[in-house]
């Protein structure tokens, strides 16, 4: 019974790996993908061969339609008379300056844990001797 059981789990694990080559990695034959659909008419090479000319007439329809749109631009005027307008005239700057609070993080943030402690300075103008002043972190 195992044996059989084995079998099966193998022609259906070589069915599945068959199915994903034909339907995934195997091209198909019937277009290639990067052939555009334009008139196919050849020109000749310096070395005697031919070229395709149907990508270069649809590069030159793709050229002509940004040169049309480009033109079109370059027609459009802008009214600048808004700059004069009373109420553009009253506007102002409400923008806030930031500034730093002097709590942004470690000294040095790539450094291993405990080698960042900052200098500690110690008051010495304690009025008890023998007791230390607390220090101003």
């Amino acid at each position: 019974m195992p044996k059989i059981r084995n079998i099966i789990i193998f022609i259906s694990i070589a069915l599945v790996i068959f199915l994903i080559y034909v339907f995934f990695i195997k091209s198909s034959g019937e277009q290639p993908s990067l052939v555009s659909s334009g008139a196919d008419a050849t020109l000749p090479n310096i070395d005697g061969s031919t070229q395709n000319t149907s990508i270069l007439n649809t590069n030159s329809e793709v050229a002509k339609d940004f040169l049309v749109i480009f033109s079109n631009i370059k027609n459009i005027k802008l009214n600048d008379a808004i700059f004069s307008d009373p109420s553009f005239i009253s506007l102002h700057d409400s923008s806030i300056i930031l500034t730093p609070d002097g709590t942004e993080g470690r000294p040095n943030p790539f450094a291993p844990f405990g080698n960042d402690v900052a200098p500690v300075s110690v008051n010495n103008s304690s009025s008890t001797p023998g007791i230390p002043a607390p220090s101003n972190l």
